[in-house]
């Protein structure tokens, strides 16, 4: 078969057009791989930094959740330390009573809390039963009940108790009292209280070592919480 010169060429540059449209195809379709495949690591990465930022995130969280909790702890017990420092050293007393002297009002190993503010703004009061320091003992406290107020003049004769010349009814006397021997006599000095304990023959109180002092009234016994629920009030 004869063939045209030019046509020869003609179909020589068609070939090498498609060789070249070809290979320009291969390039764009290996560019268009590489640039998706660089996508798809950097796509990775920032899911990967991502993940790693949330994993951070979610620490932080938790070491700041952590952290608070054990602040909000700290915060409480040291908030109840200091409500129970405020109120054991300024407003209650809680005291567990060791001796018989206030039978049967208040019995051996009885726990008694008193209130510190009840005389802030009043005098005490006849049968109040009153916590103080006790006269003849150091770093110790005394529980009794107050019988004589300041100025008053007080007997006691066969047993019984009479105030500025009237017999003082003691209904809280029921233990007995027979060891009242003779005729003594108190005046209780101003500013200060006479005090007895409802256990007549087994009290040490200010027939023995004197009157007290206001000042060194603690407290007044306000209610006996243990072994049972009891109060203390004069009725």
């Amino acid at each position: 078969m004869n063939y045209n010169h030019d046509e020869i060429l003609d179909e020589m540059k068609t070939n090498g057009d498609n060789a070249s449209d070809s290979e320009t195809t291969e390039k764009n379709i290996n560019n268009e791989a590489a640039e998706n495949t660089k996508t798809v690591v950097k796509s990775r990465e920032i899911d990967d930094k991502q993940k790693k930022s949330k994993k951070k995130n979610k620490d932080d969280e938790e070491e700041t959740s952590w952290f608070r909790e054990l602040c909000s702890w700290i915060m409480i017990f040291a908030g109840a330390f200091i409500v129970a420092y405020i109120l054991s050293n300024f407003v209650i007393v809680n005291a567990k009573v060791p001796s018989g002297s206030m039978i049967s009002t208040i019995n051996i190993n009885d726990k008694v809390l008193g209130f510190r503010l009840s005389y802030m703004f009043s005098d005490p009061k006849r049968g109040d039963i009153v916590m103080f320091n006790a006269p003849d003992k150091e770093n110790t406290i005394y529980i009794k009940r107050i019988i004589g107020l300041p100025g008053d003049k007080i007997v006691i004769e066969d047993n019984t108790v009479y105030i500025n010349g009237e017999k003082l009814e003691e209904d809280y006397v029921r233990n007995g009292w027979e060891k009242s021997e003779g005729r003594t006599e108190y005046e209780v000095p101003k500013g200060e209280y006479f005090m007895m304990g409802d256990n007549r023959d087994e009290s040490s109180d200010s027939r023995v070592w004197g009157t007290v002092k206001k000042k060194e009234i603690i407290a007044k016994a306000i209610f006996r919480y243990y072994p049972s629920i009891k109060s203390l009030l004069k009725k």
